[in-house]
């Protein structure tokens, strides 16, 4: 059977692929230490759970959910929005619980491209903004984020293409692969080239409470409602990535758009779960700070991994990655992952597989315990 053409130049998610060579790799009983991929390995928080567990036992809850979500889970991210964004949202209106902000970003791709249309996506970047560009037919336009502009838009250079059939942007602070903060100067620059272009924003914001003692929304900035949309997850800030909980927020056009796609793929989240997720949301600081905590002392180990493999890398990232330059001994990020995964049995992440500007980087997950980077440093200074 033939593939529709919208998966041409589509190809499977490079983590997909890899894990099945790890796969094998193990049965060989090579016993890989994968530092590659960030799914957190810590649980949510106990009640969290509990409110999972109470409200799955009540024989009322498992049918059809309201396809917008519950009111309870849309309050609770517009009161999450206020204190920690300062971003006044109405729940109502302005805020759509997602089955994860993966599966958002194709909504929002599904909702607006027609055959043609252009997007900008940062290179490097997540590579779902791509994929998903291609396959509802979008064009990608890459604005490239360079190290020596601490990974910020270079507007000038972006002007230089032709954005005649632009209709989306996307953007991601704090960045990911490359760790960058976001900077309020930059987010205003961005608000003003959407107006400047009539082109809608997308900001991916799953970052920002990791490492970060300053959270913030893209949707903070005045007048940015007119232009952003954004995206945001529980999946990293609340450990929680395989309940697939995300939302998006904006103004009430740009909900309303976008259900009219999301409503006829799925049918909404199970009660038990949005209902546990809003008491998620009601976690105050020192949930974030003991995560953190964690996520410090992890950093530390992986800062010195990449010193044995001679990498720099600067201490200012933030988020539950680490990304690093490469010497210039190594033709490219390929031949350094490989060799590392290879002599040692530890799998860290090529910085190429987030765009061409990354050839020269690679990428190393928090999400482990100390002791497993212990091991993995030993098993590098060994090889």
């Amino acid at each position: 059977m033939e593939v529709a053409k919208r998966l041409q130049g589509v190809g499977e998610y490079y983590f997909s692929q890899k894990l099945r060579e790890i796969d094998e790799l193990n049965k060989e009983g090579k016993n890989i230490l994968n530092l590659g991929i960030g799914s957190p390995d810590l649980p949510p928080h106990p009640d969290v759970v509990k409110v999972l567990f109470e409200e799955a036992q009540k024989p009322n809850v498992h049918g059809y959910q309201n396809y917008k979500g519950s009111p309870v889970l849309r309050q609770a991210f517009a009161d999450w929005y206020k204190k920690w964004y300062n971003v006044t949202l109405d729940a109502h209106t302005e805020v759509l619980p997602l089955i994860g902000s993966k599966e958002g970003i194709m909504h929002i791709c599904m909702t607006y491209l027609n055959e043609g249309d252009a997007v900008l996506v940062p290179n490097p970047g997540y590579p779902t903004y791509r994929s998903n560009v291609t396959i509802a037919g979008g064009v990608c336009i890459d604005y490239e984020l360079k190290e020596e502009l601490n990974y910020q838009p270079d507007f000038e250079a972006i002007e230089k293409n032709d954005l005649s059939r632009v209709k989306l942007l996307f953007a991601n602070y704090p960045q990911m692969p490359t760790g960058q903060q976001p900077d309020k100067k930059v987010f205003q620059q961005l608000v003003a080239f959407a107006k400047k272009h009539h082109i809608l924003i997308v900001h991916d914001n799953p970052y920002s409470f990791i490492l970060n003692d300053e959270p913030v929304s893209l949707l903070s900035v005045e007048g940015a409602k007119d232009v952003v949309i954004e995206l945001n997850s529980l999946s990293k800030s609340h450990n929680m990535a395989g309940w697939r909980v995300g939302v998006l927020c904006g103004a009430k056009e740009r909900i309303n758009e976008v259900l009219r796609f999301k409503s006829n793929m799925d049918s909404g989240m199970f009660l038990p779960l949005q209902l546990a997720a809003a008491k998620a949301l009601t976690l105050g600081a020192e949930w974030h700070d003991e995560v953190n905590k964690i996520y410090r002392e992890r950093r530390a180990r992986v800062f010195k991994l990449l010193d044995l493999l001679k990498c720099n890398y600067s201490k200012n990232q933030v988020g539950m990655f680490v990304w690093a330059k490469i010497p210039e001994q190594y033709k490219d990020c390929y031949e350094i992952a490989d060799q590392v995964l290879y002599a040692a049995n530890v799998f860290i992440t090529p910085g190429g597989i987030f765009g061409s500007a990354g050839d020269r980087y690679i990428r190393i997950s928090l999400c482990g315990s100390v002791a497993r980077f212990d091991e993995a440093i030993e098993r590098i200074s060994k090889m």
